[in-house]
């Protein structure tokens, strides 16, 4: 958590443009948030804007605030930027796994899996070995014994008797 805490802090810190920056960066190549990618290009005043358009006669004039500090980012190779470094999580390495088992996409992981099968798997066999320690998982341990004795018996008399047919 204190990973997304500095994060948050060093993206706090940058200028509104600088943030734009990032985020467009960020947002670029995302469909999902095409929105997003939209509003910012609306902001940094690049897409269907239309340079010297007037859309409300009575704004002011941009203040101090509002000016390009620094000369941004070309785009150009060797450029400098004054954004500060922002740790960026790598692709295709999965996040850290969210507390309660979930990952933060609400799929199970592998672990709290395996956990479930196990703890299953355990009870099971703990109540097997509780009911064949009561007198009517004994009798019927036993009744299982007495019938597959019998089936043995009976499957030998058969066989003795088919091999007795077979000599003239």
């Amino acid at each position: 958590m204190t990973e997304y805490s500095e994060i948050s802090a060093r993206l706090a810190a940058l200028s509104d443009d600088q943030l734009t920056v990032v985020l467009q960066a960020a947002t670029a190549g995302r469909p999902a948030f095409w929105a997003v990618r939209a509003a910012l290009d609306e902001m940094a005043g690049v897409g269907n804007v239309t340079p010297g358009t007037d859309v409300s006669p009575a704004t002011a004039a941009p203040g101090v605030h509002d000016q390009v500090t620094g000369g941004g980012v070309s785009g150009q190779v060797g450029a400098a930027s004054t954004v500060p470094a922002v740790p960026v999580h790598p692709a295709g390495i999965p996040d850290a796994p969210a507390p309660g088992g979930y990952s933060s996409g609400g799929v199970p992981t592998f672990e709290s899996v395996r956990d479930k099968v196990e703890q299953r798997f355990g009870t099971a066999q703990g109540m097997g070995e509780l009911d064949r320690q009561t007198p009517a998982g004994r009798s019927a341990d036993e009744q299982w014994e007495a019938r597959e004795k019998a089936a043995r018996e009976r499957l030998d008399r058969i066989r003795k008797s088919m091999h007795d047919n077979d000599t003239p």
